[in-house]
């Protein structure tokens, strides 16, 4: 079963500071010009520990990562973090506004005991690369904290959590931020033992799938064993064997999963259209009386909702296609739980076995997406719908893997609004 366990947090003082310019986005999702902005903000943005400025200056005694440390501690010491007393769950929600709607993400967040891919109830959807988890990892290894919550999912239709998080959050929230979407983020502590013994006796049969931050939960394992190779772990119970993680039921309304795009390099002896056109209907989008972003609309309204149907725009020829699959049963060669999924379908099918594929990036923006390929040596954009919930379910469970990146869940966590130190 999962362990799941309250415990004592690290909140920012909103006596103070303010929150909203102390917490940040995740790393991952942080460009150079926006963390310069968030230095800016100030000077005890949680940035400044979870993903700081390297120096021209830096050695092994002085680098961001020692930097990240001390700050941590002296913000601590004067009381610009507080350190709760007591072991709490907390509620966190997150009220934004998405194509004209208006939604809200609702969770909480605790200490879940790490265990191994494959043996026990947390599983992986995505593959992931090695570099951001040596970032990762040192972060651990200078601060023994975890900064940033992993984002995960669970399934319970009795939604007991989710009426304890229904009460709580008509009480004042302890921490209310606003990010520059304006997008309000809230918490609450869950301290009382009633609402404590509900949520762990759900959440303890429950399987948990993580949704975003498949980095820092493997930088976690790979922790834990330095640990252990030190001799440090005598019981299995010392906080080092737990992670931050945010939980939400995908039973819940409030989830929102974006695509990311694809800029793809393919060498020039390979027809794009000709080698399509074998397997998919391919519809040019007229663009002679449709502004370039009225031909995106319809690219991606002609796709939504359709099994195996992509979007395309070709550098070379500067128009819009729709991509459907015609035939369904075509041969791929997938287990049948990633056969359903486009993203996998787009790698393994189109990407490897039809267009040998070299080299691609990712984008989550359509028109940024259509200006990099046509600013640099790209010859085509692959657009994709979004990915299902309940999909990357299934594919966890069967151990399975989709290829990096092919969820985004919308909004993001911010980083700072709970710290979890070891």
């Amino acid at each position: 079963m999962a362990k799941i366990i309250p415990f004592k947090g690290i909140l920012y003082n909103p006596e103070k500071v303010d929150v909203s310019l102390t917490t940040a986005p995740p790393y991952d999702v942080i460009t150079p010009k926006f963390k310069e902005e968030l230095y800016e903000k100030d000077p005890r943005n949680i940035i400044r520990i979870d993903f700081g400025k390297d120096s021209d200056d830096d050695s092994e005694d002085e680098n961001r990562y020692t930097r990240a440390a001390r700050h941590l501690s002296d913000w601590l010491q004067e009381g610009t973090l507080i350190h709760d007393p007591e072991p709490a769950f907390y509620c966190y929600e997150i009220s934004y506004e998405i194509n004209g709607k208006f939604k809200k993400t609702r969770g909480f967040l605790g200490a879940v005991k790490i265990e191994d891919f494959g043996v026990g109830k947390i599983h992986p959807h995505e593959m992931t690369y090695s570099k951001p988890k040596s970032d990762r990892l040192n972060i651990l290894r200078y601060c023994n904290a975890n900064t940033s919550p992993i984002f995960s999912l669970y399934s319970s239709r009795e939604k007991i959590t989710s009426a304890v998080l229904g009460d709580i959050v008509k009480e004042t929230p302890v921490i209310e931020a606003e990010n520059g979407d304006g997008f309000i983020h809230r918490l609450w502590r869950i301290s009382d033992s009633a609402s404590i013994k509900k949520i762990i006796k759900e959440m303890s049969d429950r399987d948990v799938f993580i949704a975003d931050g498949h980095h820092r939960y493997e930088t976690s394992l790979a922790f834990r064993k330095e640990m252990e190779g030190k001799g440090l772990s005598k019981t299995g119970e010392e906080p080092f064997n737990y992670v931050l993680m945010f939980l939400s039921n995908m039973e819940d309304e409030g989830l929102s999963l974006l695509p990311t795009h694809r800029i793809v390099e393919i060498d020039s002896d390979i027809h794009i259209k000709e080698t399509l056109e074998k397997y998919f209907y391919l519809k040019k989008i007229s663009s002679e009386v449709l502004s370039e972003e009225q031909a995106r609309r319809q690219m991606f309204q002609a796709i939504e909702g359709n099994l195996h149907s992509f979007g395309m725009f070709l550098t070379n020829t500067g128009s819009y296609y729709t991509l459907s699959i015609k035939n369904s049963d075509i041969e791929i060669d997938l287990p049948d739980c990633l056969k359903t999924i486009d993203v996998s379908v787009l790698h393994n099918f189109v990407f490897e076995k039809l267009l040998k594929v070299k080299h691609y990036e990712y984008e989550m923006d359509p028109g940024i997406s259509v200006h990099r390929a046509k600013k640099g040596s790209f010859e085509a954009v692959f657009f994709l719908n979004p990915t299902k919930i309940h999909d990357l379910r299934e594919v966890a469970l069967a151990g399975h893997r989709m290829p990096p990146k092919s969820t985004y869940f919308y909004p993001k966590l911010l980083t700072g609004m709970v710290i979890y130190k070891f």
